[in-house]
């Protein structure tokens, strides 16, 4: 599948030093490596409605990382999926009278322009499930074989043959094997916990026959009326959630790769069942790292598709929005933070775009190397992006008030550096 195109990035004097990023799995900031080539897998869309603000906050925040490897001279490998056949798409198909194919393709069209008008660089492969249906298939195949996932007989009207990952004994296989996959161990959640968010996020724990209520399904047999594939000893059908990263991954990216990005809300059961998944094909960690961005409300309130108080980046675009102001609206908070949008900071955001745009034009001569290191400072401090704005606001109020002619090379170094590490042009 086509990726969107990536706007050029500049190139900076100097290198940004090594990065520290919050493990989720570790509970604590780690510092990544800094030779040879780094890569990311960041979980992409289910293709049913148009990029809100919790979609784009979550792509910027993994955006500055791609930026911040790439300002310290590191080669990125960069992977996202996106899950173009899943409930969600083919219930919101159905409810609106739209094929199921036409209504992934014109959200997946919508999606990639909002992420090229705000500047996220684009992943080298962008791979949707459809399409890796022939390498999920032998994936689940070998679960099989080796005693890791079991097949589901038909009760309550639904057909024989669903396959399951079979939790418990795929913890009894990777026990005493080195970095171990353990169930909970990513995201510290009791089986309580788990329960209740795996019924929340698209796993069904009262399905009868399974061995645990929190085994995820790999395979779902074809069904009347449902998009199906060829899947070998499986059957017809197609494939889970969970296993579609891991081999997507698995496919494109090293073993085990350097992060692993998302949502927080796909920490469980998303990332956990894919760290598990992918400890029972190859044996090894899924990634090094695993890094998550906070959660985007409305006003205080969270926001969802079920409440109708999305924002959405499109609309805000066809409204005359600046792109580059909704990116800043973004970076003025800390990636691991829940947050919410709201008109105040949004105008606080078109403001300081218009601020940072007039400091450019007045830039001091010898005022953007200090600025640079200062960006540099805090992007490689846990990507910590308000106090790289807060580092331009500073610059920008002395550019101002020194009213010089200011130097257009100056001004350059300065508009360069924002585009290339925070992704805003001025």
């Amino acid at each position: 599948m086509k990726s969107w195109i990536s706007r050029p990035v500049p190139h900076l004097p100097g290198n940004m030093p090594a990065l520290r990023l919050f493990d989720t799995a570790q509970g604590s900031v780690v510092t990544l490596g800094a030779a040879g080539e780094q890569s990311m897998y960041v979980c992409g869309i289910t293709p049913y409605d148009a990029t809100h603000m919790g979609h784009a906050a979550s792509y910027v925040a993994f955006d500055l990382l791609n930026r911040a490897w790439r300002d310290g001279g590191q080669q990125v490998a960069y992977v996202q999926n996106v899950t173009d056949v899943d409930d969600p798409l083919l219930e919101r198909a159905t409810a609106t009278g739209v094929d199921w194919r036409e209504l992934a393709a014109s959200q997946i069209e919508l999606f990639q322009t909002d992420m090229e008008a705000l500047n996220v660089l684009a992943p080298d492969r962008y791979v949707g499930a459809v399409e890796s249906v022939p390498l999920i298939v032998p994936a689940i195949e070998r679960l099989l074989h080796r005693g890791l996932a079991y097949r589901v007989p038909g009760t309550a009207g639904e057909p024989d043959g669903d396959v399951y990952y079979d939790v418990e004994a795929a913890s009894k296989h990777a026990a005493g094997a080195t970095d171990a996959w353990t169930l909970g161990a990513l995201s510290g959640l009791s089986d309580a916990e788990m329960l209740g968010l795996f019924a929340e996020r698209g796993g069904d724990p009262g399905r009868v026959g399974k061995h645990q209520a929190l085994d995820p399904l790999l395979w779902r047999v074809a069904r009347a009326g449902e998009p199906s594939w060829p899947g070998g000893e499986l059957g017809e059908g197609r494939p889970g959630w969970h296993i579609e990263c891991t081999v997507i991954a698995h496919e494109y990216l090293p073993a085990p790769f350097t992060v692993q990005g998302g949502g927080s809300d796909l920490v469980f059961p998303h990332h956990e069942m894919s760290a598990g998944h992918a400890h029972s094909l190859s044996g090894v960690p899924l990634a090094q790292h695993f890094a998550h961005a906070g959660m985007v409300g409305l006003d205080g309130e969270k926001m969802s598709k079920s409440k109708g108080n999305l924002v959405l980046v499109s609309k805000l675009r066809a409204a005359g929005e600046e792109p580059a102001a909704i990116r800043l609206a973004i970076l003025a908070h800390h990636y691991r933070s829940d947050w919410s949008w709201t008109g105040a900071g949004f105008a606080a955001a078109k403001d300081r775009l218009r601020t940072w745009r007039a400091a450019a034009a007045a830039a001091p001569e010898g005022s953007g190397a200090g600025l640079l290191s200062r960006l540099r400072a805090e992007l490689s401090n846990d990507l910590n992006a308000p106090g790289a704005v807060a580092a331009v606001d500073d610059w920008a109020t002395s550019a101002l008030a020194a009213g010089s002619p200011g130097s257009p090379a100056e001004g350059a170094l300065v508009s360069d550096a924002i585009n290339a590490l925070l992704g805003v042009e001025l």
